[in-house]
């Protein structure tokens, strides 16, 4: 009980953003159900006159609920399948990956950026995007204003890989086969892939969408490893600041080991997607709630002020991988 009088006011706020956000998601799949509930939360943060009521139930959805998302993301992961079908694209997903975090650290130093930002940017960029974002900002510690932006930087390149990918591959001379690896690599977001496919094979008459999708999902895994990298530097970096002992178990990012759980429950009983699409549709839609959340705790004001830096800097991640993912496909003669 004391729970929902503390919390309710503010995940009801969240709920109420998330659904419409939800649908206007299913109807612009570019953009996505988050943009559009972190733009809400955002709006709705400006006009609202007294936020103490719902403060500890926003701050509840951002975090726990972010967490929870993540885990339901791991029901959407047949490991056997996944590494059957994406070990092809494994090359190009190392290198594409090693590259965005090398030019996240770079810009990171050149630009003098908020350590928080680079990463955030270059694990989105490399990774999968807003679900590598919520799975990596709770292990260090992000800022509800720190997510709101990396997620609006890679929304923006991913909008823009969606409309020019298409073209660009077939001026490219890529096979459908390349351009499926092309578009997994180098595009973010699951919906920015599947709109690019989609466009390809509309234009070429082939079925690239399931390649790609297999390549995007293999990307994915890498949360793990990223994760787990990051909660030991971050306990490490605690360590040396404070003077006190490193704890892997407290840096340690618990509800990354349940995503692990739900990926190797999914693997072994062969779940069918019966009961593991409904889990998939609940983890975004958590992402969303999560999203609503953080956009409220966000300032629209501040945020554009401070975002030429991560947005230049998402520019050369995006543009760093997709020219490394050419190149791989160049030197692996697939292209």
């Amino acid at each position: 009980m004391n729970f929902l009088k503390k919390n309710s006011a503010g995940l009801l706020l969240c709920l109420i953003i998330a659904v419409p956000a939800w649908f206007a998601g299913k109807l612009v799949p570019v953009i996505g159900g988050p943009v559009f509930a972190i733009l809400a939360g955002m709006i709705i943060t400006l006009i609202l006159t007294k936020k103490e009521p719902f403060t500890a139930g926003i701050n509840y959805t951002s975090k726990k609920i972010l967490q929870a998302a993540v885990v339901f993301l791991g029901f959407g992961m047949n490991l056997t399948e996944i590494l059957a079908k994406g070990k092809q694209s494994l090359p190009i997903i190392i290198s594409t990956i090693a590259t965005s975090l090398i030019i996240a650290f770079i810009m990171y130093k050149a630009l003098k950026l908020r350590t928080n930002n680079a990463i955030l940017v270059g694990v989105g960029s490399s990774i999968c995007g807003g679900s590598a974002i919520a799975a990596t900002a709770p292990v260090i510690d992000a800022s509800d204003e720190e997510v709101a932006q990396s997620i609006s930087v890679i929304f923006l390149f991913n909008v823009a890989a969606a409309l020019i990918f298409p073209s660009l591959g077939a001026a490219l001379g890529l096979s459908n086969e390349g351009f499926g690896l092309f578009a997994g690599t180098a595009i973010n977001d699951t919906s920015s892939v599947t709109a690019a496919a989609t466009a390809w094979d509309g234009i070429h008459g082939s079925n690239t969408l399931e390649a790609a999708a297999i390549v995007k999902m293999t990307r994915t895994l890498a949360i793990i490893p990223i994760t787990l990298i990051l909660a030991i530097w971050r306990g490490r970096k605690e360590k040396s600041t404070a003077g006190s002992t490193f704890s892997l178990k407290r840096s340690f990012p618990f509800f990354v080991l349940f995503f692990v759980l739900a990926s190797v429950i999914t693997t072994v009983f062969h779940l069918p997607a019966e009961i593991t699409a409904p889990l998939k549709e609940l983890s975004k839609f958590l992402i969303i709630m999560a999203m609503a959340a953080i956009g409220l705790n966000t300032n629209i004001v501040k945020l554009i002020k401070t975002g030429i830096k991560p947005i230049f800097t998402g520019f050369c991640c995006w543009l760093g991988i997709s020219l490394v993912s050419l190149c791989m496909q160049h030197i692996l003669g697939i292209w």
